[in-house]
């Protein structure tokens, strides 16, 4: 273990399984092969001879077809306490040619659980240690997956109201991803929310360490780095154009006119004597009519707002339109939009959209 660090990188995490478990889970090829790389990718070969002396080398390939591969040695070996490897990337320009760094990993009960500090030191500047550390929190979130009695909701938290139609939105996008997450009901004025986000809207999202706000960000990680169901349209540019530009017609425009001026006076009335602010509803009224003629035309005779399939857009939507069918004003307009009533349906008969369904009050 010569390769003291000039410059070090220490990251912590508790994980809910035994030492040995998690011991194993850095020795073991096979459960190498599920977790040792960031979110999106996937290990291509994971070889591990676990005794001091032996070599291991891991392939990790992205999407675009990059590949990485990391080699080294195994310089001490303590299960379930302590393991210490060195650390050399191959034909890559992660570290200078040549260069090998050095891991050190320290496990310890806690908390029912397992503690476990990593050390990795060696690097020649503290602009390659920083570019280290993203992709080791990413690489740790898929060991949380693995070895948690939870599995990724161990590691995935959504925080919000279920009743917000953002909320919603990337709850339909977990659901659509086949993940399992931890939803934590918190409310604009919570202080636990002001630390994920400073701005005090929900929702907020987590990864293990990794934070999100804003609805569309939060759903172009989760399209970038899981499977399942794509998100985005696979036809081309103008399909992908399509979907942004409705994204940004809801979040511009129909939100604040449906939601904000339209919905929210019937649901939390502030006008004369508590009852809805007529004034604001019939101002709304005509804008919102005007939105969904846009969105009744680019259904045209589809099920879909872009395309023949799923795209981020028809989640921002759904929620929306949930609402909109219980008003009034807003009922009565989509008796005459039938494309966006056909649309909706499709979504209400998806397994995700009665996952995600809020218990209103």
């Amino acid at each position: 273990m010569s390769e003291a660090a000039t410059f070090q990188l220490e990251l912590t995490r508790q994980i809910r399984a035994p030492r040995e478990r998690v011991f194993d889970a850095f020795t073991n090829e096979s459960a190498l092969a599920v977790w040792h790389c960031p979110r999106g990718m996937k290990v291509l070969e994971a070889r591990a001879d676990a005794r001091v002396g032996g070599k291991y080398r891991i392939a990790v390939g992205a999407s675009d077809g990059e590949q990485h591969i990391v080699g080294g040695e195994y310089q001490r070996i303590d299960r379930a306490d302590f393991l210490a490897y060195t650390w050399q990337w191959e034909g890559g320009a992660e570290l200078p040619a040549g260069l090998r760094t050095l891991i050190e990993v320290t496990l310890t009960d806690k908390d029912g659980g397992t503690h476990l500090h990593m050390r990795h030191s060696g690097f020649p500047d503290a602009a390659i240690r920083d570019s280290h550390d993203s992709g080791w929190q990413s690489v740790f979130n898929n060991l949380s997956d693995y070895l948690d009695p939870e599995g990724s909701a161990g590691t995935l938290t959504v925080y919000g109201d279920g009743r917000s139609t953002y909320v919603r939105t990337v709850r339909l996008a977990l659901e659509e991803k086949g993940l399992r997450y931890t939803l934590k009901p918190l409310t604009p004025r919570d202080d636990e929310l002001l630390a994920h986000n400073p701005f005090g809207r929900i929702p907020a999202f987590t990864d293990g360490p990794i934070e999100f706000y804003e609805t569309r960000a939060i759903l172009s990680y989760l399209n970038d780095v899981f499977g399942g169901t794509n998100l985005i349209p696979q036809t081309g540019p103008t399909a992908r154009a399509r979907n942004e530009q409705w994204i940004s017609l809801i979040n511009c425009h129909a939100y604040d006119t449906m939601v904000r001026r339209y919905v929210l006076q019937y649901v939390f009335p502030k006008g004369e004597n508590g009852q809805p602010d007529r004034q604001t509803i019939e101002a709304a009224v005509p804008e919102m009519a005007k939105q969904l003629d846009a969105l009744e035309q680019a259904y045209g005779g589809r099920d879909f707002l872009v395309g023949n399939a799923l795209s981020m857009a028809d989640l921002f939507l759904a929620p929306i339109v949930e609402y909109l069918g219980m008003f009034p004003e807003s009922q009565a307009l989509l008796e005459t939009r039938p494309n966006i009533r056909r649309g909706h349906a499709v979504m209400r008969a998806r397994p995700s959209y009665a996952a995600t369904q809020p218990k209103l009050d």
